[in-house]
C-alpha cells in the first residue's frame, strides 16, 4: 500500500515510477476561490467537493521535465493518474498541463496556449448539454497538435491546420498510438474514434 503524503491539511495519494511523481488532492480553499465563479459556479453538474487536483511530473516537447494539474472528478482521478504515469513512461510529451482558471476559464485560450486540461463547467462544443468537462470526466491533450476537426476538415485554431492531416509524432494521438492506446486500455472514449467531427484532443472516461 502506498504511503499518504501530507500537504497542508490535504492527504495525497503519492505514485511513482523514476523521476515521475503524481498527487491526487481534493480541492484546495485557494483553488476553490481561483475557479469561482470563471470554472465552476452554482448551477454546475458537480460540487467542488467531487473534484480533485491531479498533480504530476510530465516531459515538454524539449525533453525537459515539468509539472503540472488536471483537475478531474474523484471517480476519474486514479485513471488520469494512471494515465500521466504511462504517458511520462512512454515519453510522450504534453506542451503544458494548467487547471483552465489560469485562462479565466477560456477554452479558446487555453487552446491557443497548446494547454492540456480537464474540468470546466461548460456545454459540449456546438451543443446545449453539458460536456464532460463540466462533469471533470475528460481531459484534452496537447489541443493543437490533435485540434477538433469539423466534419467538412476545418480547424478554428490557425496553428493546428498543418495537423489536420493526421501524421504519428510525439505527443499526437493516431489510431493506435501509444497516448491513445494508455486511455483506451483504461476504458476511456477518444473523440477521434467519432463520425463526422473528430476531436483528436479529447479522451473521455465516459465514452464521448
Amino acid at each position: 500500500m502506498l504511503p499518504i503524503v501530507a500537504m497542508g491539511a490535504l492527504a495525497c495519494t503519492p505514485m511513482a515510477s523514476a523521476a515521475f511523481h503524481v498527487t491526487v488532492a481534493p480541492i484546495s480553499k485557494a483553488q476553490r476561490a481561483a475557479m469561482t465563479p470563471s470554472v465552476w459556479r452554482a448551477g454546475c453538474p458537480v460540487g467542488l467537493n467531487q473534484l480533485r487536483a491531479v498533480t504530476a511530473t510530465h516531459h515538454d516537447f524539449a525533453g525537459n521535465d515539468r509539472t503540472g494539474t488536471l483537475i478531474v472528478n474523484q471517480d476519474a482521478a486514479a485513471a488520469t493518474a494512471t494515465a500521466l504515469r504511462k504517458m511520462y513512461a512512454a515519453g510522450i510529451p504534453i506542451r503544458r498541463m494548467r487547471p483552465i482558471e489560469a485562462y479565466g476559464g477560456d477554452d479558446w485560450r487555453s487552446i491557443e496556449d497548446d494547454n492540456t486540461s480537464a474540468f470546466n463547467c461548460r456545454k459540449a462544443t456546438g451543443g446545449g448539454n453539458w460536456s464532460n468537462h463540466a462533469y471533470g470526466r475528460a481531459i484534452d491533450i496537447n489541443p493543437i497538435e490533435n485540434p477538433y476537426v469539423t466534419s467538412g476538415g476545418s480547424v478554428a485554431h490557425t496553428a493546428s491546420v498543418k495537423y489536420i492531416t493526421r501524421t504519428a509524432g510525439p505527443g499526437i494521438a493516431t489510431p493506435g498510438s501509444p497516448i491513445v492506446k494508455i486511455f483506451t486500455d483504461l476504458g476511456w472514449g477518444w473523440g477521434g474514434t467519432w463520425s463526422g467531427t473528430k476531436d483528436y484532443q479529447h479522451f473521455s472516461a465516459r465514452g464521448r
